[in-house]
């Protein structure tokens, strides 16, 4: 079992978050540095959030970053959800345009690391969310 069993997290877009996770520790422009006809970085191609819970510090940029976001579910190469430590207005637009789940996390800590590529998935326990590794 993870030292990481599950993590507070507060729903902006409540829905089914459960999947293999991608953690990157960085903010990242959809704009620019996601293709959304690929589902991948730009800057390296075998990083995909395709399919994956993508869990990262948050977005910045460009207000296009909403439309890629779009762009990617028309693809069918969106995240299953999103889960960042900061939220802002235009992250929060792209999900609800492209119906992707957005959860904001508590604290982007180093034992959010050891869930990269592990499956899990956020919990609803009395009024409380949780991220929680299933392996």
């Amino acid at each position: 079992m993870s030292l990481v069993e599950r993590i507070k997290v507060k729903p902006i877009i409540p829905g089914n978050c459960r999947g293999v996770a991608l953690v990157l520790d960085k903010y990242i422009s959809f704009f620019g540095e996601i293709d959304p006809e690929t589902g991948c970085l730009r800057e390296d191609p075998g990083i995909c959030l395709s399919g994956k819970v993508f869990i990262f510090k948050g977005s910045r940029g460009s207000t296009v970053g909403p439309y890629i976001l779009y762009a990617l579910r028309k693809h069918d190469n969106h995240p299953i959800c999103i889960i960042a430590e900061e939220v802002e207005p235009l992250l929060i637009a792209g999900c609800v345009l492209s119906e992707i789940p957005l959860y904001l996390i508590n604290s982007f800590n180093v034992l959010v690391d050891e869930l990269n590529g592990k499956t899990v998935e956020v919990r609803v326990e009395g009024n409380e969310h949780y991220l929680c590794s299933l392996e």
